[in-house]
Formats: structure tokens, C-alpha cells, sequence
């Protein structure tokens, strides 16, 4: 693409406001950032689009969002009147414009005759995925970019079975989008228009009762909570996002009866401004919570990330001291008490299954098949796990109790089919009530999972790679370790290694070639003699290359040594 000639049609376009034109304006002249804004279209992909909010073809804003809703409209007008009259569930989240954009994008469904039912404010994702199986929707759209810094925001689009689309539908609108003009390929119908013609429905309170009843009927176990509920205290953030309302409600209704909010982050935020960055993958943002908990004498402290579909936890050492749980850890924790709380109050199923990510720890497969739950691995995304527990669960296999990946997203019940961090509280905050009860705390029984299953650790690595360059440096570097795979890592021989791209499995040892179930994915895999796996991926929605390191040790030293090690061959992957 001519990213030049793309800037002056941007700038010759009466679709733009004064704002916007004033904005491309002040680039002139500046060729890289013309060059980064409009070498080309964002990607449309499985996860929909997320981008930087600048005005320009490779940006987020309203410009974008509009052909990007022609191109999914389209593709669900394509399904027949059916699908149209089933329409849309839209939701959004506290980030700066994602009102404008919900709006936006319910204007171009509207105009392409398809029904909308949009949130009359934010929502928790969740509850997005949840509307859209509820009301038998067609698709859903949620504008959120999640965990992303303030400068983001993002477009994700679901299916009728409440998940993430899955690539089919994700290609059919890409090759929509590359035949529509963004300015007069789209059509629009204004806001007020649509609704009084019945096409836009808003939902509300309604929709969080029906959705809160479904969480509420995943309790197991409230009488540990009301054995503690005295003196058991916890402190909840919601980092300025979509959790601060349905996550206490939720908390409340087990029976918390001392929770303490961080009042400064209850505060809807989309400059998120407590924080460099609302993720509760970060421990450093939960200084105010910790604050907070020692004020209040808490033991657990739970944080919700702006759409809260993830969830972090931090608990008590026996220093004193605060230390963050991994998703990794919180979701081994969350695992083994779920199989002994849904037998114990006799839910579990007769064929229970656990579904994991093949980046998620093997402590988890480890904790399942010790206690008679089959494990299945996924590739990366909630998509996958909601695909492979619709397969399971419609042939009858058995029924799904738990889905998880290392990034601090959980998925439990039948309700939704995305990480549902409401959900996640709620069973997080019955766990820990249930380990007090015991007379622990979860740094307690996080130690006592280690001594009875094995000293697991794992790390993730994130190999930055911005700006345009970035993508082919990306690209480079996995070419270069297909084309040159290590025989040793970190001085230890690799036993097998993994293509997820085409399934092939090679034997280091005797050039043997086979093949595996799971194909279709850009990821390698390294599983080395000491018992490591190591895996290098692309991330699909950050300029960046993930390598994960999961290892073992014969004791906590020997786990973080193996970890110390590999990080070190890790650093060698950034040229």
C-alpha cells in the first residue's frame, strides 16, 4: 500500500472532523509516523483488532470500527434474515472512546438491517459472551482492549456460541474488509434513528440479574465462608475498570462480610490513572491495594483487569509480606479445590474434563489426572478451549469443569464460553474462605500443592519487537530457529521438538517423524532430557515474541535454578 497516497485521502476526506484533520496535520512532514499509521490496514484476526487510538488506517477509532462492523455485517447478512433478526449483542469497557465506538458499530449493524442489543454501559466480557447465548444471538461485539495500556483499545468479535470467532468467520472478514472502502463502502444509520425503529435494544440491569444468577448457582461450599466470615478479610480492586460493580455484588452474595475495595480504583478510568499499566499480571499495581491490606489486617487481595475477564490474586507470605500468585499457580490452586469442593457438595461430573493451553503449566495436568479428570491440551485462546468443550461435551464425552491459560484467564460453568473473571472471584474468594477454615492461608496451600505434586515452575519471557520492523524481526527469528532447531538448551539436550504449525513431532535422537493432534499454529516446541518444555510463540496482539519456559526441580532450588538458566539462553533469542 502507497502509505503517502493513503495519508492525503485520509486528509482530503470530508468523513473527518476537525479534530481528527488538525491531528493528521500535525504529521506532516513526518514520514516514519505517516508511514506507521497507514502502511497498511490492522490485521483482522481470530482476537478482531487492537491498535494504538490515533486517527489512521493501522489505528483504533471510529473510522476503523465502522468498516470493520461493514465487513462482520456482511458476514452475518451472509447467514440469512435469521441471523440478522438473532442480531448483535455490544458491549464496551471503561477505556477512553469505547462508548463512541459501541455506538459507531451499533450504527453500521442497524444500517445493515441486522438487530442490536448494546449495554447501556460497561460490562465485564463475560457477560458480553453470556448475553450473546442468552438472547440466541447471532454474533457479538465487544470494544475493549483489555489489559492494554490507556493509549489502546480494541474490537473483539464473538459467534453465536458466545465464544471468540473462530478463523473461518475471522478470514470470511478479512476478505470482506479488502473490498470495502473505509469512508463510502460503509453504511451507517444514526444512533437515536435506529433505536426508535426498534433495530437498537438496550440492556441493562436485566441482563446482570440473569447473568448473577448463573454465576451465584457456581457456589459450592458456603458454609466455610460463613465458618470464617468473622474475621476473614479481603481486599478487591477493579484497576478503574468493568468489575467494580458485578465482582463485589458477587463477593457479598457468598457472604464476605469484610471487604475492602481500594476506593481510588473503584473510580471509572480510562486514563487508568493509578497505575503505568491496569494489568493484574503486574504485581507493582497493587500497591494501593496492599496498602489497604495491611491497614485493614486482610490476608488475600483479588484484582480485576479493566474488562475483567482476568483476574490476579496476591496472598500473605509467612514474612508478613505480600507475594502475587502466577496465573499459572492461581490456576493449580483454583484446580485441585474445585475437583474436591464439586465432589465433596456432590457436582462432580461422571466424566470430568480440565482443558489447558499447551503454554500452561504441566502441574495442572499433574493435579487433574491424579485426581481421575482428563486433561486436554488447546492452543492459546479461549476460542480453542470453547471449540474443543463444545466437541466434548456434544459428543457426549463428558462435561468440561474448569478451562485455563497461564495469562490469568479462567472459564467455569456453561454460561459463557471467554475467561470470566466474576466467576473466577467468586470461586477464588470461596477457596480461600474454605483454606482459612482450615486454619491456611493460600501461601499455605500453594506450598502444600508443591510438596504433593512436585516442584513446578514456570516463566515467561516476552522478546519485544515494536514498530514495523518489529513484524519482520519477528518473522526472522522464528524462520531461523526452523530453519537451525537447537540440539541443546542451556547445555541440556532437547529430546523432542514441535511444529505446531504442520503437527510434526521429530525424535532428537533418531530423526524419527510423527505427528500430533493438534495442528495449525505458529508455535515450537522443545521438550529437553531434564523434563523442561520450552515454547516460543508470535503473540497474536502485542508486537512481541512469547517464549515460555516450564520446568521441574527436585526442590524449590533446583526449580528456580533451571529457571535462572534458561531465561539466560532466552536472552540470546533478542538480536
Amino acid at each position: 500500500m502507497d502509505y503517502m497516497r493513503e495519508y492525503e485521502k485520509w486528509l482530503a476526506s470530508p468523513a473527518l472532523t476537525p479534530e481528527e484533520h488538525a491531528e493528521l496535520e500535525s504529521i506532516r512532514g513526518d514520514e516514519k509516523e505517516i508511514r506507521e499509521r497507514f502502511y497498511g490496514p490492522l490485521e483482522f484476526g481470530t482476537a478482531g483488532l487492537r491498535g494504538t487510538m490515533k486517527v489512521g488506517l493501522h489505528q483504533m477509532n471510529v473510522h476503523v470500527i465502522r468498516w470493520a462492523t461493514q465487513g462482520f455485517a456482511n458476514v452475518i447478512c451472509a447467514e440469512g434474515e435469521e441471523a440478522k433478526r438473532r442480531g448483535v449483542a455490544l458491549c464496551m469497557d471503561c477505556r477512553n472512546h469505547s462508548m463512541e465506538f459501541a455506538r459507531a458499530a451499533a450504527e453500521v449493524c442497524a444500517a445493515n438491517g441486522i438487530h442490536v442489543r448494546i449495554f447501556e454501559s460497561l460490562r465485564p466480557t463475560p457477560e458480553l459472551s453470556f448475553a450473546v447465548r442468552e438472547y440466541g444471538c447471532q454474533a457479538g461485539i465487544n470494544v475493549t482492549a483489555s489489559h492494554n495500556p490507556k493509549e489502546y483499545n480494541g474490537y473483539k468479535v464473538y459467534w453465536s456460541d458466545g465464544a471468540q470467532l473462530p478463523p473461518q468467520h475471522a478470514a470470511a472478514i478479512a476478505r470482506e474488509l479488502e473490498h470495502i472502502d473505509i469512508f463510502t463502502g460503509v453504511r451507517r444509520m444514526a444512533y437515536d434513528d435506529a433505536a426508535a425503529q426498534g433495530l437498537i435494544q438496550v440492556m441493562g440491569r436485566e441482563t446482570d440479574d440473569r447473568f448473577m444468577a448463573h454465576v451465584m448457582a457456581m457456589v459450592n461450599d458456603r458454609q466455610s465462608m460463613a465458618q470464617v466470615a468473622d474475621t476473614f478479610k479481603m481486599v478487591y480492586t477493579p484497576f478503574h475498570g468493568c468489575g467494580w460493580q458485578l465482582v463485589p455484588e458477587a463477593l457479598r452474595g457468598l457472604g464476605v462480610k469484610h471487604l475492602y475495595c481500594v476506593k481510588e480504583q473503584m473510580v471509572l478510568d480510562g486514563n487508568f490513572p493509578t497505575v503505568a499499566s491496569p494489568n493484574p499480571e503486574n504485581p507493582e499495581g497493587f500497591y494501593l491495594a496492599i496498602d489497604l491490606a495491611n491497614q485493614a489486617g486482610a490476608d488475600f487481595i483479588l484484582g480485576t483487569d479493566p474488562d475483567s475477564d482476568r483476574v490476579g490474586i496476591m496472598v500473605r507470605s509467612h514474612d508478613g509480606s505480600f507475594v502475587p500468585v502466577t496465573g499459572n499457580q492461581t490456576g493449580v490452586l483454583m484446580l485441585d479445590y474445585l475437583i474436591g469442593a464439586m465432589r465433596r457438595a456432590g457436582k462432580l461430573p461422571e466424566h470430568p474434563y480440565f482443558l489447558k493451553t499447551i503454554v500452561t503449566t504441566e502441574m495442572a495436568r499433574k493435579v487433574a489426572e491424579a485426581n481421575g479428570v482428563t486433561c486436554c491440551d488447546t492452543f492459546t485462546g479461549f476460542k480453542f478451549m470453547a471449540e474443543k468443550k463444545n466437541e466434548l461435551e456434544g459428543q457426549g464425552k463428558g462435561q468440561v469443569i474448569m478451562s485455563y491459560e497461564e495469562s490469568y484467564g479462567y472459564m467455569l460453568g456453561d454460561y459463557v464460553r471467554d475467561k470470566d473473571a466474576v466467576t473466577a472471584s467468586l470461586i477464588l474468594t470461596e477457596m480461600a474462605a474454605w483454606y482459612a477454615a482450615q486454619g491456611m492461608t493460600l501461601f499455605d496451600a500453594l506450598n502444600a500443592l508443591y510438596e504433593k505434586y512436585g516442584y513446578y515452575g514456570e516463566k515467561t519471557h516476552n522478546l519485544v519487537m515494536p514498530g514495523l520492523d518489529g513484524l519482520e524481526k519477528m518473522a526472522q527469528l522464528m524462520r531461523d530457529l526452523r530453519a537451525d532447531p537447537p540440539a541443546a538448551i542451556a547445555g541440556v539436550e532437547v529430546l523432542r521438538r514441535k511444529d505446531y504449525t504442520d503437527g510434526s513431532v521429530i525424535d532428537c535422537r533418531t530423526g524419527e517423524k510423527s505427528a500430533m493432534e493438534l495442528s495449525g499454529s505458529n508455535v515450537l516446541r522443545y521438550e529437553l532430557t531434564d523434563g523442561t518444555t520450552i515454547l516460543v510463540r508470535p503473540s497474536g496482539t502485542e508486537p512481541k515474541i512469547k517464549v515460555y519456559v516450564l520446568t521441574i526441580g527436585d526442590g524449590p532450588a533446583a526449580r528456580d535454578e533451571n529457571l535462572r538458566k534458561y531465561g539466560e539462553w532466552v536472552k540470546t533469542l533478542q538480536r
